[in-house]
């Protein structure tokens, strides 16, 4: 999608769909005072009526009835109470500016970013800019790569042009780049959805290590690719086991973004990537397994994270892992009651094969402390725990930093990718103790998502923060910015804390 920053009148500006944002409480509509005054007028009189309040996310279309006017629609897009404006508010807004141009079957839209939402307060131009850019691009996403091409002219119109006006050139400049960022992590977060919602058949562990060559090429940073002799050769155990079912080679994928001053300790991201889950010996039913296509959304989250890293050139070392293979069903698949013997050389007893992310993560995690970090985050769908514990409204963190814990839930917040930390009292550790060997890789029901969380502490000796996105990475799409699917969810916080890190 092309992105242009616009200082021109709302009125007089040629698009087919014009969207205004519209406070409740704002006197005089000073967002709609550049129309027409046949539209001014429709406006007044659904406002008058109570049609249009402007509560978050309400809208209303108008149709210019003079023959003089370029704009063809007009949207008012609710934003609720003036104090209550946040970058989440201005993202769902573009969301759904987005979602009426597919509507209205509008490849270009302009939205009026007026001085007055400017100088709201809690939100600055260069962040409104950002977060509404964020907002259209990512709600006029739809994934149509594997359908044919409708015969009946009824496929969907791409919404390739967004035009952000504003009024004069005091805030041009940092609309602009805001604009420009906002483009880069959308873009980074749709890489994040095609990712995720492209089949297991497709997505395999060889087309992620292929997506992080054309990143690593397009970026200059350096990749590192083992295979199955070189994670022999490595001792990881735990990643071999899971890959025994299957015959698609796993992974171990390393990109590294080294621009940092020197002798500074790089940031790691560290992605889970079961491009499917069977659940191994210990099947999962046959309802909504084909969801599990879905498991290797960490994964995708870290390649696009380095994607947005590298075209943002950021002044920091920042290090993206992914583990990545299937877990499936042969006779060489790992069974229950097995031992492995871990890249750390623990030893784990394997009483679910449904418990493979933390598998492969725990060899991840311990083949990151090689680069001596500063900080780690990991992030998986890792349990359907996490989902009953927290919905789909929140990932959950559990880490051994507090202060790193609160970094990564404030900048989940600035995002719109909202955490909530879980305790990790040295009871539940309890949980996972072995009769067999070191440790087991699953403490049963009760409190399922802390002790996956204290499994891959044992394998961590650095400031380390670990997200289950179960709940978050995909679903039903209810937010106006999202779809059913692939979220791209924690793409925008993985980049946001190491954006805040690097200063």
């Amino acid at each position: 999608m092309n992105v242009s920053v616009q200082s021109a009148a709302s009125g007089r500006f040629a698009t087919p769909l014009l969207a205004v944002p519209v406070f409740a409480d704002a006197p005089g509509d000073e967002a709609v005072a550049g129309l027409d005054a046949g539209t001014a007028a429709q406006i007044a009189a659904a406002r008058a009526r109570g049609d249009f309040t402007a509560k978050e996310n309400q809208t209303l279309l108008a149709y210019p009835a003079g023959g003089d006017s370029p704009v063809e629609r007009v949207l008012l897009v609710g934003m609720g109470k003036r104090d209550d404006l946040t970058p989440e508010r201005l993202r769902r807004a573009g969301g759904t500016a987005a979602k009426q141009a597919g509507k209205v079957r509008a490849e270009r839209v302009a939205f009026v970013l007026p001085a007055g939402l400017l100088a709201a307060g809690k939100v600055d131009a260069r962040q409104a800019a950002q977060a509404l850019v964020e907002g259209v691009a990512l709600g006029a996403y739809t994934f149509t790569e594997m359908k044919s091409r409708p015969e009946n002219g009824d496929a969907p119109v791409a919404l390739s042009d967004l035009a952000v006006l504003v009024e004069g050139d005091d805030s041009a400049a940092a609309v602009r780049e805001g604009a420009r960022v906002g483009e880069i992590l959308a873009r980074a977060e749709l890489l994040a959805r095609d990712l995720g919602n492209l089949p297991g058949n497709v997505a395999t562990p060889t087309y992620l290590a292929q997506t992080a060559e054309k990143i690593a090429g397009a970026h200059g940073m350096k990749l590192t690719v083992l295979g199955r002799k070189e994670l022999e050769a490595e001792g990881m155990g735990g990643l071999l086991a899971v890959a025994q079912g299957s015959e698609q080679e796993p992974k171990l994928i390393v990109l590294e973004h080294r621009h940092g001053g020197k002798g500074t300790k790089p940031l790691v991201i560290v992605g889970k990537g079961v491009t499917f889950d069977s659940g191994g010996i210990s099947i999962k039913p046959a309802a909504n397994m084909e969801e599990m296509k879905f498991d290797m959304s960490g994964a995708g989250a870290t390649l696009a994270a380095m994607q947005a890293i590298g075209e943002l050139g950021v002044k920091a070392d920042v290090i993206g892992v992914v583990p990545t293979t299937e877990n499936l069903l042969s006779g060489a698949a790992m069974k229950p009651g097995d031992v492995l013997r871990s890249h750390l050389g623990k030893t784990i007893e394997v009483v679910n094969t449904d418990a493979e992310g933390r598998l492969i993560l725990a060899d991840a995690l311990s083949y990151v402390r090689r680069f001596d970090p500063a900080a780690v985050i990991d992030a998986a769908t890792l349990t359907g725990a996490c989902v009953i514990a927290l919905g789909h409204q929140a990932s959950a963190a559990m880490g051994n930093d507090e202060a790193l814990i609160e970094e990564i839930r404030a900048a989940g917040d600035r995002v719109g990718q909202r955490i909530w930390p879980l305790p990790m009292y040295d009871e539940y550790r309890e949980q996972i103790r072995s009769d067999y060997a070191d440790i087991k890789n699953s403490g049963g029901r009760p409190a399922g998502t802390i002790t996956a969380g204290w499994f891959l502490r044992e394998f961590v000796s650095y400031p380390w923060v670990h997200l289950d996105v179960a709940g978050t990475a995909y679903g039903e799409g209810k937010l106006p910015y999202q779809t059913r699917g692939s979220t791209g969810v924690p793409t925008r916080l993985f980049v946001e804390w190491v954006l805040a890190r690097a200063g």
